[in-house]
């Protein structure tokens, strides 16, 4: 495969949304590595189906389930309780997201936008929740980007869109809070002098399709005739969780970097980018962040607003 995730026994490692998608092969991957896994889920039984399928895959695998819904915010702070609860806890990836934004605007069960309130606002809290555990470890946090977060220019007056509203602007939006939130973090955790990473990752282009079976895990979709037209610059979703298990795993990747595939759509996971004062600082064309996620101002503007909207201190 190339790149594999170094030793990870005696590490704990959270994950949202471990049970489908690009979460489930991070979880699958850190497992492999030797990572005690946490799946961070919101239906627990299809949660415990993963995690003991996981075991019957990974000999000597270690993996609990905790319960999230990342769009409401109680739920991300009972979640994040539980994690700071653990005897340890080495990092956290914030990977859950709604995708498919609904084509009218909805709100979440706290009033917030829902595709915002679910990939971004839910992680926020859940990362407040469990910053004093990773400070005991000198712990990660890893934030799940899109390359579609360059392609949108944020409305700092309407970040909820309740005034323009549409599916692709809700997805893409959240994106790029996310990673304003993720790199303002870092900004915050380097004044502080504190040990923690924050890091940001994107997929690249990643179809279910094109990745292997695995045991009881994972079976491809038959391709459609869509999936095929799209396979020249495509990879699979196992290889889109790589960038991911980099940032969590390797000690090359650094806080307030942006990792990603090495072409910007697909390949192995690569540094893409970062934060000013960071290692690989700037957008690095196609396959960076984009400049208003790495913005000092938007970093602050978005932290501001987040933290009041998930009424932190």
């Amino acid at each position: 495969m190339g790149w594999q995730a170094p030793n990870m026994d005696g590490r704990t490692i959270a994950v949202t949304g471990a049970t489908s998608g690009i979460g489930l092969w991070i979880t699958l991957f850190l497992a492999r590595a030797g990572a005690d896994v946490v799946l961070l889920c919101r239906d627990t039984r299809r949660g415990e189906r993963i995690a003991s399928a996981l075991r019957a895959e990974v000999e000597g695998a270690h993996a609990r389930v905790v319960r999230i819904d990342t769009s409401d915010l109680g739920s991300a702070r009972a979640a994040g309780a539980e994690l700071a609860g653990l005897p340890r806890l080495d990092a956290l990836v914030n990977n859950a997201g709604l995708v498919g934004a609904p084509a009218r605007r909805e709100v979440s069960v706290d009033g917030h936008e829902l595709t915002l309130a679910t990939n971004a606002l839910g992680h926020h809290v859940l990362t407040h929740e469990v910053l004093e555990s990773l400070e005991r470890t000198s712990g990660r946090v890893v934030w799940m980007g899109s390359m579609s977060a360059k392609l949108v220019r944020p409305s700092p007056d309407d970040l909820e869109l309740e005034r323009t509203y549409s599916p692709w602007r809700a997805y893409a939006q959240s994106k790029l809070v996310t990673h304003a939130l993720g790199f303002e973090l870092h900004r915050r955790l380097a004044e502080r002098g504190s040990r923690v990473r924050s890091l940001v990752v994107h997929p690249g282009y990643s179809l279910p399709v094109l990745s292997p079976s695995v045991g009881e895990l994972f079976t491809p979709p038959r391709p459609t005739a869509l999936d095929r037209l799209q396979y020249p610059w495509a990879q699979g979703t196992d290889r889109g969780a790589l960038p991911a298990v980099f940032a969590a795993t390797s000690p090359d990747a650094l806080s307030g970097q942006f990792h990603g595939p090495r072409s910007g759509l697909r390949g192995e996971p690569a540094l893409s980018g970062g934060v000013a004062g960071v290692e690989g600082a700037g957008s690095r064309g196609t396959g960076g962040p984009g400049r208003r996620s790495i913005d000092p101002l938007v970093g602050a503007a978005v932290w501001s607003f987040a933290t009041r909207a998930c009424e932190l201190p």
